[in-house]
């Protein structure tokens, strides 16, 4: 009888490994079971700082995480937060209804004032920020997502997420027909307003109308107006200290703010440059022209020196400067 217990227990000791492995992948099989169920409600997956251990960093894992670090929240007053959880919720729901879907990627997303911990615990200060969780490993510097210099439109963050997990996702956008419904609307006002002054139509021939449309072309695509469309850059950076960035620090990259401030000063430069034509061209008052000419060197002298400061923010090294460093 003693002998026959100790070969039992022999035997247990022998099989401890195998029966733990097999509680670690029924646990596992579990975990992703629960998060399929969770995904088929929500593409993406709220998570709190219990939720967020359980499922993103515990181990093991045979899946990836994209996961977005948050402050949605009103009195947080993150405007940029808004618009990269939009973008995100593109990504993750053009991959939930994709065929290729699998088990082998999700989505997530930590709010700041649902899971103050993790913040602390990835040593985040700032929202919003994405980031890779791979199914082996910790993440590594590639697996957070550069949004201040590549931006975070869908589309891009599809590419990261290719470029992270080699998983295509092809976003698909739903219609917008704003643009269309636009351009519609302004074709009618033109034509109505051609229609009812169709016996005086020589306002069609004014130089300065014309020359004002121009440059207010010329002011949209000279700032970044394009890239702003193309790219969706953040409005303005908010660093960890808590100092606000309005100028991007790369040729690279830039803000939506820093587009106005560099239309206010080609616009100022503008105007400086019409004041001095306006006084070599007319044929008035001496000193009227004189004072003219003046503030017109003024204005453009003042605001080329800070266009020129622009540049050498973004321009790293660049060597000349004019009135202003």
């Amino acid at each position: 009888m003693l002998t026959k217990f100790i070969l039992i227990f022999i035997l247990c000791i022998f099989n401890l490994p195998d029966i733990k492995s097999k509680k670690e992948a029924q646990t596992l099989g579990e975990r992703v079971q629960e998060l399929v169920e969770m995904s088929s409600k929500r593409a993406i997956i709220r998570f709190t700082g219990d939720k967020f251990r359980q499922f993103i960093k515990a181990t093991p894992r045979n899946y990836s995480f994209i996961v977005m670090l948050t402050a949605l929240s009103p009195h947080r007053q993150c405007i940029v937060c808004r618009h990269a959880y939009d973008e995100f919720q593109l990504v993750a729901n053009s991959w939930r209804y994709s065929q290729l879907t699998t088990n082998k990627l999700f989505f997530g997303m930590v709010d700041f004032d649902e899971g103050p911990d993790v913040f602390s615990s990835l040593g985040m200060n700032s929202a919003p920020v994405f980031m890779h969780f791979p199914e082996k490993g910790k993440p590594k510097k590639g697996d957070q997502m550069d949004i201040q210099r590549i931006g975070f439109q869908a589309e891009t963050i599809a590419r990261w997420i290719a470029e992270r997990t080699d998983i295509q996702i092809r976003v698909f956008r739903p219609p917008n027909y704003s643009g269309t419904i636009a351009l519609v609307i302004l074709f009618a006002l033109i034509a109505a307003l051609l229609y009812m002054r169709r016996n005086n139509l020589d306002f069609m021939y004014n130089k300065t109308s014309w020359g004002l449309a121009a440059l207010c072309i010329v002011f949209a695509m000279t700032s970044g107006q394009m890239w702003n469309h193309i790219r969706g850059p953040p409005f303005m950076h908010r660093s960890t200290r808590g100092s606000v960035g309005y100028i991007h620090g790369s040729s690279g990259g830039q803000f939506i703010v820093e587009t106005y401030i560099v239309i206010v000063l080609n616009i100022a430069i503008v105007i400086g440059m019409i004041l001095l034509h306006e006084a070599a061209a007319s044929k008035g008052d001496s000193k009227k022209r004189k004072i003219m000419a003046v503030i017109g060197l003024a204005v453009v002298a003042i605001f080329f020196s800070l266009l020129l400061s622009v540049f050498r923010m973004k321009a790293q090294g660049y060597p000349y400067s004019f009135l202003f460093k």
